[in-house]
């Protein structure tokens, strides 16, 4: 069973530890169309899915990636099992659990010459301990991608604080405000973390297939419903918004989203209601005037 924590990559693509690019890059196409949320009636065990499928690519992909994954799931195979290479002998596992020297021999008398006479064996010398670790934060830099870039993936050079150029390659599917960890890439082995930004000018934010867009309503028009232009990747439509829709709620447009491979996603709206800044006072008194119908038990 795969566990979220520390995933087996190979098992979450289906295919065996060692396979070429062309058996991976096969395989992703494969899951990421069986898990992408878009095709799944955005479930949600599917959403989870789907990104592990995406983090797989992105370290088999990376030979740096892979390698720094293949060495940490090595160093957790030992520490769940020390004896995975066979059991030490006796001797070598007393030094080591208990900390001393299991050669050391003595006799009866030279042990136990009376009651207070004990020889503990002499302590060796250690060495120095090493210097404490001064704490760093992370860093984190901000990358623009395009609609299509983010979708198909493309490969992003980035300049560190000392000037060390690093190249990264995004996965694909790839969302606004993804954030893609470099591990131990920055001055004194900090990680570097890459987020992303996928949105057009007209506000839309790219997600894999689907696009999100945040529609700001004003309380009429939220009460009542309207109807409204809003922009999508191929221009305006006219949505019409049912009325009694409060902050949060999603209206999906079919189809408006990104195309790959024969799938398209869906666009989604999600209604925010804002108050204007500058209430006149004719408003402001309908608005107290609301306030007072909505307490009182005789309105029905």
């Amino acid at each position: 069973m795969t566990s979220i924590a520390n995933p087996d990559y190979w098992s979450l693509l289906g295919i065996k530890p060692g396979s070429n690019q062309s058996e991976l890059k096969a395989a992703f196409r494969r899951e990421a169309r069986k898990w992408h949320p878009d095709l799944n009636g955005n479930n949600l065990k599917a959403e989870e899915r789907f990104k592990l499928v995406n983090e797989a690519y992105a370290v088999l992909s990376d030979p740096v990636k892979r390698a720094s994954w293949e060495r940490k799931c090595e160093l957790e195979r030992l520490k769940r099992d020390p004896f995975s290479d066979g059991f030490p002998s006796f001797e070598e596992y007393i030094d080591v659990v208990l900390g001393i020297n299991s050669n050391i021999e003595s006799s009866p008398s030279e042990k136990f010459n009376n009651t207070n006479d004990f020889d503990w064996p002499t302590p060796t010398t250690t060495e120095a301990p090493p210097p404490p670790v001064q704490a760093f934060e992370d860093l984190e830099s901000l990358v623009q991608l395009t609609p299509t870039q983010a979708l198909n993936g493309c490969a992003v050079q980035l300049e560190l604080e000392d000037g060390t150029l690093v190249e990264i390659r995004t996965p694909p599917f790839a969302g606004d405000g993804w954030r893609l960890r470099l591990p131990g890439v920055a001055n004194g082995g900090r990680d570097h973390y890459v987020q992303l930004r996928v949105m057009t000018d007209e506000g839309l934010r790219i997600d894999g297939l689907r696009v999100l867009y945040r529609l700001e309503l004003f309380p009429p028009d939220a009460v009542l419903g309207c109807a409204v232009e809003v922009p999508t990747l191929e221009g305006n439509v006219t949505l019409q918004v049912p009325p009694n829709s409060s902050s949060g709620r999603l209206l999906r447009l079919r189809g408006r989203g990104m195309e790959f491979e024969g799938a398209t996603g869906d666009q989604l709206v999600e209604i925010v209601v804002v108050i204007p800044s500058d209430l006149r006072d004719s408003e402001r008194a309908l608005y107290e005037r609301l306030h007072e119908l909505s307490g009182d038990p005789d309105i029905i």
